[in-house]
């Protein structure tokens, strides 16, 4: 049974803040089954996902650009093909290599998430003429600052982003066959809200932009990437603990999230590839993504009953 996608957009990487299930088939067995719909840990692994993945969206453009253009001149409009006008009214500082993203009391983004507080992304520990984020060695270490999206207060303990791509490719004018690939490790404290309990979070992921063969994306090393025509692709591992005190991890293969997707929630959710998610206490719940159609379908397998889901 197949359906397709969700957000990342890791990302996003959700594993569904609700997952409305619309259909069911389960595998025939000698004795009848409990379905196991329990899905706590899986929403807390989701939160910690879309927002960290978010974070790096912001962080791509702040360090390809210094400037956030794209997110103050969408003006949040809802349905907007470009996923990263997270902040349409946000005020950018650029001291050095540390640029500071503060959100002030309060902004609402083209997803529909009200953000407040401070980003700052810090690419002091890059090489000489690794100053952007396309370059290969580009290191930016991301913080917070009382930052908080839709009540829940995110702590960044660490988070770090490296460009891995081979040093072959720093004087390209043109793609020569070879994708950007970055490094993601992070460790995320959350808390949610309304008293909602505390949320850990863990993560070691690749990130990489899988159509820099398309001229309209990737313009090599001396442009900006468009990040409104990227395809991004995600793998690797995460870990955490849920608000619950129940540790899970979750392996990411093959996420693809297509930013020229377009929707009307002002969100982009992955279109395929999975995920497998690992409670500490119960079976791996099986998320796959569909085959590549913009849509926010996916399903959900779980003790060999597989569910149709819509993503949130």
């Amino acid at each position: 049974m197949k359906t397709k996608h969700i957000t990342l957009g890791v990302a996003a990487i959700l594993l569904a803040t609700s997952f409305t299930f619309t259909s069911c088939r389960k595998k025939e067995t000698t004795k009848a089954q409990e379905p196991d719909t329990d899905q706590t840990a899986a929403k807390d692994n989701n939160l910690s996902e879309s927002i960290n993945n978010d974070i790096v969206a912001m962080g791509s453009q702040a360090a390809e650009t210094q400037t956030l253009s794209t997110f103050k001149t969408i003006n949040g409009s809802v349905g907007n093909t470009d996923v990263l006008s997270l902040a349409p009214s946000a005020t950018v500082t650029v001291v050095g290599k540390l640029i500071t993203v503060d959100f002030g009391t309060g902004i609402i983004g083209a997803d529909g998430r009200t953000r407040s507080g401070k980003l700052m992304y810090d690419y002091s520990a890059s090489p000489t003429g690794s100053d952007r984020y396309r370059k290969p060695g580009f290191t930016m270490s991301i913080s917070t600052n009382s930052y908080v999206v839709d009540g829940n207060q995110v702590n960044i303990i660490t988070k770090t982003v490296k460009n891995i791509s081979p040093l072959s490719i720093a004087t390209e004018t043109a793609y020569s066959g070879t994708n950007l690939t970055w490094s993601i490790t992070a460790n995320v404290s959350i808390i949610k809200a309304n008293s909602g309990g505390t949320v850990s979070w863990t993560c070691n992921r690749t990130k990489e932009l899988t159509n820099c063969s398309d001229p309209l994306c990737y313009k090599g090393q001396f442009n900006a990437i468009d990040w409104t025509k990227a395809k991004i692709k995600i793998n690797g591992s995460a870990t955490g603990t849920s608000k619950d005190g129940e540790g899970f991890s979750a392996t990411a293969t093959n996420l693809l999230r297509d930013h020229t997707c377009s929707g009307t929630t002002g969100r982009r959710h992955f279109v395929s590839g999975q995920l497998a998610f690992t409670p500490s206490s119960k079976p791996t719940r099986t998320i796959d993504y569909g085959n590549g159609a913009c849509d926010d379908l996916a399903t959900l397998t779980v003790n060999g009953n597989t569910y149709n889901i819509t993503l949130p």
